[in-house]
């Protein structure tokens, strides 16, 4: 097999395999560019309370809140992906997700009062969780093996525009529109970069 043809190949069997990717990545795009739109139709996500408690723990300020917000889900028997934030310094919010449903609890430091509450997520919450999910400060195999799949994709793609170009480049009789496509999408980029 010549090196042509096995940059040929490479670049198809790549663009299959990362067929569901930039499919989830550019349909997942559009609630974000639409949010307003998506409020609109079908409002802010409906949270439901699930239990209001007393609760107490410490969380001095500048403290890292990670252990914090395990501590908060393990003490109230849950567990899984989450998130932890201080709004304002009287309230530590965890925000606890999965692709299918949410969980947020507040913890009000003055009040000593837990609140959790639910949220079912709709088909466009979900696809905004699935654009958006990825690192590696999660406790979860499955957490760490999104985020190395997502890794791998980032890669892939990369991989995918160079043989795109390598492919491009030997056919001279492209190579014009080629400059003008490359021109006109790398310009552009630099405008908004520049002005936004």
């Amino acid at each position: 097999m010549s090196f042509h043809l096995l940059i040929r190949r490479v670049h198809l069997y790549l663009g299959m395999f990362l067929l569901p990717w930039f499919f989830v990545y550019g349909v997942s795009s559009i609630p974000f560019s639409h949010a307003e739109y998506f409020q609109q139709r079908y409002g802010r996500p409906q949270w439901s309370v699930r239990f209001e408690r007393p609760y107490h723990i410490e969380a001095p300020p500048g403290a890292d809140l990670r252990p914090i917000g395990a501590r908060i889900l393990k003490d109230n028997g849950l567990d899984g992906a989450f998130g932890v934030y201080r709004p304002n310094e009287r309230t530590i919010e965890v925000y606890r997700f999965r692709f299918g449903s949410a969980t947020r609890l507040r913890y009000r430091q003055d009040e000593k009062r837990l609140v959790a509450e639910d949220s079912h997520a709709r088909w466009n919450h979900l696809l905004t969780e699935l654009h958006a999910r990825g690192g590696f400060d999660q406790d979860s195999f499955l957490n760490d093996l999104w985020a190395v799949v997502v890794d791998m994709v980032s890669i892939g793609i990369v991989l995918w525009i160079a043989t795109g170009i390598y492919m491009w480049w030997q056919l001279p009789q492209c190579r014009r529109w080629g400059w003008a496509a490359l021109g006109g999408g790398g310009g552009l980029f630099v405008i908004f970069l520049a002005t936004l």
